[in-house]
């Protein structure tokens, strides 16, 4: 089976986790900060703070952000639930915001309109996220400038995105949002087998998110109420969590980190690969704006005959090729339909979720496997 995306692991990346292994520190020691600061110079941005999980960090930047009850916050529907789920542990209402069909990415115009309509009746967003699907960005200068005029904040959910860039700056550079996060699960660009990471260019954000991560607790003596009581001694300063980066994954992190360049050149070649092969077929490909580089995390294509996409994907699946669909629209799962949402609230997610498929895009795969799923796609197409 070809599977859709996988890790690439090396002798060097081995290397790097048994030497942790081998070394006194498991959990917090000098790779954690050592990753942080190679993420934060690659993205040409002042800070980074290390996590678990993208999850994680999307949720110590709404907390960062002060999201709590009675805000509101919007994000994509076609996304990983994630990208909603942090704001409700904030206590936080979400809203989603109507894709661009040619992108999946949220759309400037429907976020303007949304906007517009939410400051006639007071309910304006305190926090947005943007997705950047398939690691393409989505059109950060126009969701920049609505932010300044309706008074939001940004955070870019560039879990896909690590290695590309967008208007020719590094995505991570946060020169158009506040905070942006990475992921690191083993099918994404870089792995450090679980874990993410949270960017920001600015002092209080990065602290507060620092604080969040390790249960709220401080050893800092400027901070404390009793900074003389001993060496032994913290203090807990907000209820936060159990987010940290080990020391293991730091290291396998930073090990990744030295092919990145290699890992997103690869992935754009077997894009070009694969637009060669289905262009003349009338099977549009998921594309990045112009004026971006994408880190191609996903290879999204857009049937012509949406209807008959199950019978595709087994077809597909049957032959060898893990194909896949990313995403349901997260309005439409069970929990958030509990919530009042329903089919026909974004009919662009919902018209763009139904014609996508997802085929096998990573570094280890060839040209000839790209030539088989094109064909093979193709002859079921046909069929």
């Amino acid at each position: 089976m070809i599977p859709y995306g996988r890790q690439e692991i090396n002798q060097a990346d081995i290397d790097a986790v048994v030497d942790v292994l081998k070394s006194d520190y498991l959990t917090q020691g000098p790779k954690v900060p050592a990753f942080e600061q190679a993420i934060a110079s690659l993205c040409s941005v002042r800070f980074g703070v290390a996590v678990n999980s993208a999850t994680s960090a999307l949720h110590i930047a709404c907390l960062a952000l002060d999201v709590g009850p009675n805000d509101r916050v919007w994000t994509s529907p076609i996304t990983f639930v994630a990208s909603a789920n942090c704001a409700l542990y904030c206590g936080a209402e979400v809203d989603f915001v109507d894709v661009d069909p040619r992108s999946g990415n949220m759309c400037p115009k429907a976020l303007a309109i949304k906007l517009e309509q939410a400051a006639k009746t007071a309910t304006l967003p305190k926090v947005v996220i943007p997705v950047h699907l398939c690691g393409h960005s989505c059109d950060m200068a126009a969701i920049a400038t609505l932010a300044k005029h309706y008074g939001f904040s940004i955070i870019e959910d560039a879990s896909h995105g690590i290695g590309g860039s967008y208007n020719g700056y590094p995505i991570g550079s946060c020169k158009y949002s506040d905070i942006t996060v990475f992921s690191f699960h083993p099918v994404k660009i870089i792995t450090s087998a679980e874990g993410g990471i949270a960017m920001t260019n600015c002092d209080n954000l990065a602290e507060r998110m620092a604080l969040y991560r390790s249960h709220g607790i401080t050893k800092d003596t400027h901070k404390m109420k009793r900074p003389d009581e001993g060496d032994w001694y913290y203090e807990q300063l907000e209820l936060g969590f159990n987010y940290r980066m080990t020391e293991l994954q730091a290291a396998l992190g930073l090990s990744q980190l030295e092919r990145l360049s290699f890992f997103v050149e690869s992935r754009n070649e077997l894009a070009c690969a694969y637009a060669k092969q289905l262009d003349s077929h009338n099977l549009k490909l998921v594309l990045p704006l112009p004026i971006s580089l994408s880190a191609w995390h996903l290879m999204i294509i857009r049937l012509p005959t949406p209807q008959f996409r199950r019978k595709i994907f087994d077809q597909m699946r049957n032959a060898g090729i893990q194909v896949h669909v990313h995403y349901f629209p997260v309005h439409l799962q069970p929990y958030y339909l509990q919530k009042g949402f329903a089919v026909g609230n974004f009919p662009q997610a919902e018209r763009f979720y139904e014609q996508i498929l997802t085929l096998p895009l990573y570094p280890g795969l060839v040209s000839n496997d790209v030539q088989r799923i094109s064909t093979l796609l193709k002859d079921f197409i046909a069929s």
